[in-house]
C-alpha cells in the first residue's frame, strides 16, 4: 500500500477526489477520514498541481475560489508541519511574513479590542476608533496587490495558473469584505449584531488568507522562482508600497547593484527609433511617453502585454514583471471576461474603441481601451489609457492667459 501512496499519479487523483468529495457536499471530518493516508504529507506545490488538474477538467476557479477555506481546514494539519527555512531580512516573503505578522497583531490586539467595547457601547467615540481600525486594515490592499502583480506572474511562467487566480480572486472579495465593514461603520443605523458580524467575518478571511499564504503560496514560490526573480520583486516592490510595516532592512545582493546598473544602461542607450513624421531618441520617447498625462498600456495581437508608461503618478499599479505576461492573467477572475469581449470586439471589427468611467477615493478616472490597426486595417493590438479627469470635469468658462509662476 505504501508503494502506491507514495506514486505520483495516485496521490494526485486521491487530492482531486478529496476536493471533488467537499464540492459535492461532504464534510471536513468525513474526507480527513476517508483519504488521512494521502493527505499526510502533502506539500504545497502537490496542492497546486492538483488545482491545475481540477481546472483543466473543467471544475471553475469560480467553484475552487468558493470553497478555498474548506480546502485549506482539510490540509492546514499537514501542511503547518511542513518546515521553512526562516528568510533573510528584507527578502520579499521574509517582508511579507513580517505584514502578516502586523496584520495578526492589528486584528487581535487593535480590531478585536475595539469591537468588544464597541459591542458594550456602540458610541460615537467607539464607532470612530472602530473605523480607524478598518481604515488600517484596508492598507491590506498593498499587501495583496504586490502579491497579485509581483509574485503571480513568475509562477504563471512556471505554468503555475490555477493557484493564483484563485487567491486572487479570494484577495478580492476581502477587499470587498473589508469596504463593505466600512461603509456599515460610517452610515452605522444601529444594526450592532449586523455589523459585528461583518467585521468578524472579514478579520476571520483575512487570518484564514494569511494561512494559505504562508503555508502554500509562500513555500510553492520559494521552491519555484530563481534568486534573480526575487531580485526583481524585491526591486519592483516599492513601487507598490508596504501593508502596515516595510522591509525590515534592505536586502543585501551584489546582483541588485549590477541589475541596477543594467537597468539604467537600457534606458539611456540603444540609438533612435525613426517615425513617419520624425526621430526621437530612446531616451527621448521614453521620457515622453512617461510625462504624458495618463497610463498607458499596450497588448499585442497575441494577448501579451508588451509595454506600460512609468508616469509619477500612476492610477493603477503596475511592475516590470506584467511584460510578457498575458493580459487575462493581469486582471482578478471577476473582471476577466469583459476584458476577453473587449478584445474579442477589437478582433472582429466589431469595435475600435471602449470607454469607462469609475470613481476614486477623489479621482474620477476615464479608462479607454483603442484597437490599432496597421494601414491594412490588420489588428496588432490594445492600447490602454487611464487618466483622472476631474480637473477636467471641474473646468469651466475660459483661460487665455498663462498664470504667474
Amino acid at each position: 500500500m505504501s508503494e502506491l501512496i507514495n506514486n505520483r499519479e495516485y496521490r494526485q487523483e486521491g487530492l482531486k477526489q478529496v476536493i471533488r468529495d467537499l464540492h459535492a457536499g461532504k464534510s471536513v471530518e468525513e474526507v480527513k477520514d476517508k483519504f488521512a493516508d494521502i493527505i499526510a504529507g502533502v506539500s504545497p506545490k502537490e496542492i497546486s498541481e492538483m488545482e491545475v488538474a481540477l481546472v483543466k477538467e473543467g471544475l471553475p476557479i469560480e467553484e475552487i475560489q468558493h470553497l478555498c477555506n474548506v480546502h485549506a481546514e482539510v490540509f492546514k494539519g499537514t501542511l503547518e508541519d511542513i518546515h521553512h527555512p526562516d528568510q533573510i531580512p528584507g527578502h520579499p516573503v521574509h517582508t511579507f511574513k513580517r505584514e502578516n505578522e502586523a496584520l495578526n497583531k492589528l486584528i487581535d490586539d487593535e480590531i478585536n479590542k475595539a469591537l468588544e467595547d464597541f459591542k458594550v457601547n456602540d458610541s460615537k467615540e467607539n464607532l470612530n476608533i472602530l473605523i480607524e481600525k478598518i481604515n488600517l486594515l484596508l492598507d491590506i490592499d498593498k499587501h495583496y496587490s504586490r502579491k497579485e502583480n509581483l509574485i503571480f506572474p513568475y509562477l504563471e511562467s512556471y505554468d503555475i495558473t490555477a493557484p493564483p487566480k484563485v487567491m486572487w480572486g479570494k484577495d478580492d472579495e476581502i477587499r470587498e469584505q473589508i469596504k463593505e465593514v466600512k461603509r456599515s461603520l460610517i452610515d452605522y443605523q444601529g444594526d450592532k449584531d449586523q455589523v459585528v458580524e461583518k467585521i468578524q467575518a472579514a478579520t476571520y478571511e483575512v487570518k484564514e488568507m494569511i494561512f494559505k499564504e504562508e503555508s502554500i503560496l509562500f513555500p510553492m514560490a520559494l521552491e519555484t522562482l530563481t534568486e534573480d526573480e526575487w531580485i526583481n520583486i524585491y526591486m519592483e516592490s516599492d513601487e507598490i508600497g508596504y501593508t502596515l510595516v516595510g522591509p525590515e532592512k534592505s536586502w543585501e545582493l551584489k546582483r541588485v547593484n549590477l541589475q541596477k546598473k543594467e537597468e539604467k544602461q537600457g534606458l539611456t542607450e540603444g540609438g533612435y527609433v525613426k517615425f513617419e513624421t520624425g526621430i526621437l531618441s530612446t531616451k527621448e520617447l521614453n521620457l515622453i511617453l512617461n510625462n504624458l498625462p495618463g497610463d498607458f498600456t499596450f497588448v499585442d495581437k497575441d494577448n501579451i502585454v508588451k509595454y506600460f508608461s512609468n508616469s509619477k503618478d500612476r492610477i493603477f499599479a503596475r511592475t516590470k514583471a506584467v511584460i510578457g505576461r498575458a493580459v487575462e492573467n493581469c486582471h482578478p477572475p471577476a473582471s476577466v471576461n469583459v476584458v476577453d469581449q473587449i478584445i474579442n470586439d477589437f478582433k472582429s471589427g466589431k469595435k475600435d474603441k471602449e470607454s469607462f468611467w469609475l470613481t476614486r477615493g477623489d479621482l474620477f478616472v476615464l479608462i479607454q481601451y483603442f484597437a490599432i490597426r496597421d494601414d491594412d486595417g490588420e489588428f496588432v493590438g490594445v492600447l490602454e489609457h487611464s487618466q483622472d479627469v476631474a480637473p477636467i470635469r471641474a473646468l469651466t468658462g475660459e483661460k487665455r492667459l498663462v498664470e504667474e509662476a
